[in-house]
């Protein structure tokens, strides 16, 4: 398994939105230094019932463990490949009202950033986009502090905060280097919190496993492992700064002393290969192993943490033997969109016959065809589109997915469901007025 401290650090490649700053609608973005919550309260629950309905439309399986010791503030933290998709399984995956933190254009682009202002978005002006000229230190500063601040009030109050510490979405089978930022408002939010007799606040690490990220309905497993207990400084300077609403930065040496617990906790929870044929050949691994001890593999959260005994094992090295076949392996199913789950007892392809599963679901498909080709056929087919044509990485095609069905909740099916009804009630009132002729008549 590859140490935490040989993360890489990696400059993020900037799309052509991360470029494009609006001055004024960062300005406007709302925040709240009260402890409140930033976001609409009518827009909470309407918007996650949506983020839920998408995720299950997008995502074959989900098995969700559940947060432990949720008592008091949270910030949720993870590994970051698949773009708007991780925060999203993280929200619907816990009960508390969460408030996030993203680049500064997710909070002004058309009609995705009026969502995410609701929802309480907090946005970021990036050092990587400061060194391109995107905004000068002192704007990017005073958007950056207000938005920290609000992090951490938020979070002393009870609230959650899921945030992506890498900074960035990528695609590699290991974590990048954490950035400091996450953890500089953890430290404040602690502060704040013991400041006001309030539950200390934690970070919870989260592991976001994917049977192939990239994939439309894939597999996830989320995992919870042990929350991080965040310091505070009972310095009755800085706690009174941070309430009288003046961002001040905690000591660096809390800082990266937090940042180096969560990295070694991600780390455990996180592919860590080399590679991803590294990773998937863990897999088929695990399943083998476990077939010759009778003990096969029933569930996608069992394959996860059965195979990470495969990453330290003294003859899985690279270079050996049995991990070389198990790539070539695990190479030639993926190419075919299968996985450890299609091989027999003798190592070969399983030939059990699914004809009348097959039959039975193609007829369910037509049968529900009209009903999907009006209601997400169009916006279906555009999110396929701008996915596969993106310039943000091959993570953006699930983001658009999720898009396409999100949105489609929230404004397209309303439309129809008005329609229909109308339809319906204009058929019901014919049929009462040709009932009262016909009676009439008689």
């Amino acid at each position: 398994m590859q140490d935490s401290s040989e993360a890489p650090d990696i400059a993020p490649v900037l799309s052509k939105g991360a470029l494009r700053i609006n001055p004024k609608k960062l300005r406007k973005v709302p925040w709240n230094h009260s402890g409140d919550h930033p976001g609409s309260d009518l827009a909470w629950p309407i918007m996650r019932s949506a983020a839920s309905l998408s995720k299950h439309y997008i995502l074959r399986s989900i098995e969700e463990q559940e947060p432990l010791n949720d008592e008091g503030g949270r910030i949720y933290a993870s590994m970051h490949i698949n773009g708007l998709i991780d925060p999203l399984v993280i929200i619907t995956s816990q009960t508390k009202r969460t408030i996030t933190m993203g680049r500064h254009d997710l909070a002004t682009m058309p009609l995705i950033g009026w969502f995410t202002r609701r929802l309480g978005n907090q946005p970021i002006i990036r050092r990587v986009e400061r060194d391109k000229g995107v905004s000068d230190t002192e704007f990017a500063e005073m958007i950056n502090h207000r938005s920290l601040l609000t992090m951490a009030h938020c979070i002393s109050g009870g609230y959650a905060a899921v945030v992506m510490p890498e900074g960035k979405s990528h695609q590699d089978s290991r974590l990048h280097k954490l950035r400091t930022g996450p953890m500089r408002f953890a430290i404040n939010s602690s502060e704040i919190a013991h400041s006001r007799g309030a539950v200390q606040p934690k970070i919870q690490p989260v592991g976001l496993h994917f049977r192939c990220h990239h994939w439309f309905r894939t597999d996830l497993f989320v995992e919870y492992p042990e929350p991080i207990e965040i310091p505070f400084l009972e310095s009755p300077e800085h706690s009174d700064n941070l309430l009288g609403g003046t961002w001040v930065e905690p000591p660096e040496t809390l800082v990266r002393s937090l940042t180096k617990k969560l990295e070694d906790s991600l780390s455990k929870v996180s592919p860590q290969a080399k590679d991803w044929e590294t990773y998937r050949a863990w897999h088929i691994l695990a399943h083998i192993d476990s077939r010759n001890s009778k003990h096969p593999l029933n569930s996608y959260s069992e394959e996860v943490i059965y195979s990470r005994k495969f990453r330290n094992h003294p003859s899985i090295i690279e270079g050996s033997e049995i991990l070389d076949d198990a790539r070539t392996a695990s190479s030639i199913l993926h190419s075919r969109q299968l996985d450890g789950r299609a091989l027999s007892d003798s190592m070969g392809i399983k030939q059990k016959s699914e004809l009348l599963k097959g039959i039975l679901g193609v007829s369910i498909m037509l049968l529900a065809t009209p009903l999907s080709f009006f209601s997400s056929g169009f916006q279906a087919t555009l999110a396929w589109y701008l996915g596969n044509n993106s310039d943000e990485g091959i993570d953006a095609r699930t983001t658009h997915h999720f898009l396409g069905v999100f949105l489609s909740t929230m404004t397209i099916w309303p439309i129809l469901s008005i329609f229909t009804a109308i339809y319906i009630i204009g058929l019901i009132s014919i049929e009462i007025n040709v009932f009262t002729l016909l009676v009439g008549s008689c």
